[in-house]
């Protein structure tokens, strides 16, 4: 059985990349195993947890579910992407507030959140818990996680940018 391979081209985090796959390459496998972004976990496979998700052109999409030909020439957004020189609001949200526990599920929870804070810039305690039914904690780290939401919302809405950190 021949090997056919696909040529293709990407935006991830801000750099174009090229690869030559197999078609049926999951987005979640690509990103983690050609390109080493490990922060995108898979959880199940199925759709079901949500780990997996990233942002493909700024909406929220659970990686395991899209093949990574399906992003020819669009731009993916990794939680790797969201810091630059300094922490995202949404990090220093969840840092702050506790968010995470085992922190699996918490880069599908932040990329998720960032996409509803697009929609809802200034989210009630119901609107969060919808937007991040999708993901999965199986700590049970909700309550956290709620509060941290509401507190990257502030600092969104404010375009309050925490005080200068170094990622490292």
């Amino acid at each position: 059985m021949e090997n056919h391979l696909t040529e293709i081209t990407m935006t991830v985090n801000g750099v174009s990349v090229s690869r030559n796959i197999e078609p049926r390459v999951l987005l979640a496998h690509f990103l983690r195993e050609e390109l080493g972004l490990t922060g995108t976990h898979i959880g199940c496979d199925t759709s079901q947890c949500g780990a997996c998700t990233v942002l493909i052109d700024g909406e929220a999409v659970k990686s395991c579910t899209v093949l990574a030909v399906q992003c020819m020439g669009q731009s993916v957004t990794t939680i790797e992407g969201l810091a630059q020189t300094t922490l995202h609001p949404m990090q220093a949200a969840f840092r702050e507030k506790h968010g995470l526990q085992c922190g699996f599920c918490t880069s599908g929870v932040m990329m998720t959140a960032i996409e509803l804070l697009k929609q809802y810039p200034n989210p009630t305690e119901s609107q969060i818990r919808q937007g991040l039914d999708g993901v999965l904690c199986r700590c049970t780290g909700y309550e956290t996680i709620v509060r941290s939401v509401q507190h990257a919302a502030s600092l969104m809405s404010k375009q309050e940018l925490p005080q200068e950190e170094e990622v490292g």
